[in-house]
């Protein structure tokens, strides 16, 4: 097939160019030339369709005329990441699923592709061997009687491939493997990403098959380099966690199937990943002894509730500019609350060391976890311990005042399931409460001060 016509297109100001320039010289803007496709030949997407070049031009319709047929969605074993898709796989979806190296993320799309029991799957992989794929299904699990290894990095093979298997479901590990012979840049580079993409769109879009690709994250935190994937793709999932710690959470960040704010939570073993059904239990650490510092806190990840355990350490510093340090929590919101006990409460908090943890390697911005903080903060500071079966929701604002949280049944009904009896919230929260509370106890405050004397007149 003959060499597309390409050219370099500053991403800034559209500025033109036959070669790669570091700087453009209208704009002044430094590596924002990306090679792009002018004219083409053959699109290497349209093969599929009974190997003919020739492709009929939309034209425009009225929307009442246009007709919409519901696809069931590909329902998978794994509830989290049903879940986490909206509801399932939906048919001609192109999937994103980013992560840092070595997190899991074949790990678990192997896991998925192997649970599906009846739909044909094609996993290209242009990263590991037949024989790697081979080990690492074994090692999940029963091996699916429907599913086919390609190792393959060509887009044009790729396609004549799919021509012959039709499969029901793609995984290509990973995009920046590919290449395509439309463009001349090596596999990997932006150009290269780019014009994979838009050929499995187009071939997901026409032929109404769900394809999922692996994208890995850079030393910038982005996925391949600059986003030029997150546009293209319809849903783009965040394979998130430590390695050095047993826990994975699967996140959206953006779903045109469903919410983006769901969550799903994993639990990395010999045999693969288990999805966890109920998180709130590995997130609140069972202890023995009783320990200041400890308050839990209530959170919501998309429509579900959580109760997670808040760690804090205060103690007197020996530097002359006193430490904040945040993990799993928005700084910045520390420095906020600390500065409102400080205001408000009088605690000189100034001189003080402040480490504050959030237990299990996740991430919170929930604002109804202020509550259980300033309570965290302040067990560590006067060294008097919580009741491991109180738990917190309030959002706490710049005045001390207690504000109203969403969703406030919700959260009452988990605290409850998981043994709490009691739970502090705003008073302004009392409207909106519907829920019957059988054997936890809701106690209502306008201020955090009143939240802390009531506790402190008990130790």
């Amino acid at each position: 097939m003959a060499k597309a016509k390409t050219s370099f297109i500053c991403q800034s100001c559209g500025q033109s160019s036959p070669k790669w320039l570091g700087k453009c010289p209208a704009c002044g803007e430094w590596n924002t030339f990306v090679e792009e496709l002018l004219e083409t030949t053959i699109h290497p997407a349209e093969v599929w369709k009974n190997k003919s070049t020739h492709r009929t031009a939309p034209v425009p319709k009225l929307l009442q005329e246009i007709s919409f047929e519901s696809s069931p969605k590909l329902q998978c074993s794994d509830e989290e990441f049903n879940r986490v898709l909206g509801g399932g796989i939906v048919p001609g979806s192109l999937v994103l699923i980013g992560g840092e190296p070595g997190i899991g993320k074949s790990t678990l799309l192997l896991q998925v592709a192997l649970s599906l029991q009846g739909p044909r799957i094609l996993y290209v992989t242009g990263e590991e061997s037949e024989q790697q794929i081979k080990l690492r299904a074994d090692r999940l699990g029963p091996i699916s009687q429907d599913l086919y290894i390609l190792t393959e990095t060509n887009t044009q093979q790729i396609f004549k491939h799919l021509v012959d298997l039709e499969p029901d479901l793609i995984i290509i590990d990973s995009i920046q493997t590919l290449y395509s012979d439309q463009i001349e840049s090596g596999p990997g580079s932006v150009s290269q990403i780019r014009e994979c993409a838009l050929e499995l769109m187009r071939f997901a879009k026409e032929s109404g098959t769900p394809i999922f690709l692996v994208g890995h994250i850079t030393k910038e935190g982005s996925i391949a380099g600059p986003k030029v994937l997150e546009h293209l793709v319809d849903t783009v999932l965040q394979f998130e966690g430590d390695r050095n710690m047993i826990y994975r959470i699967l996140r959206t960040t953006k779903n045109r199937f469903g919410s983006t704010s769901e969550l799903g939570i994993y639990e990395m073993l010999g045999n693969g990943l288990r999805p966890v059904s109920n998180p709130s239990e590995i997130l609140l650490s069972s202890r023995e002894e009783p320990a200041s510092g400890i308050a839990i806190g209530t959170i919501l990840e998309g429509n579900r509730p959580l109760l997670i355990e808040i760690q804090s350490l205060v103690t007197q510093t020996s530097y002359a500019t006193a430490q904040r340090t945040a993990t799993g929590y928005d700084a910045k919101r520390l420095n906020m609350l600390l500065a409102v006990l400080e205001k408000r409460g009088g605690f000189r908090l100034g001189t003080q060391d402040v480490f504050l943890n959030i237990t299990g390697g996740i991430r919170v911005d929930d604002p109804a976890l202020d509550l259980a903080a300033c309570m965290s903060l302040l067990s560590s500071h006067e060294d008097k311990v919580i009741d491991s079966s109180i738990c917190f929701a309030s959002e706490v604002g710049l005045g001390g005042e207690l504000r109203a949280v969403t969703r406030i049944d919700q959260r009452i009904a988990e605290a409850e399931k998981l043994g709490f009896k009691e739970i502090w919230i705003s008073k302004y929260n009392q409207k909106s409460i519907n829920y019957k509370a059988k054997t936890i106890k809701i106690q209502m405050a306008s201020t955090w001060m009143e939240v802390m004397m009531n506790i402190w007149k008990r130790t």
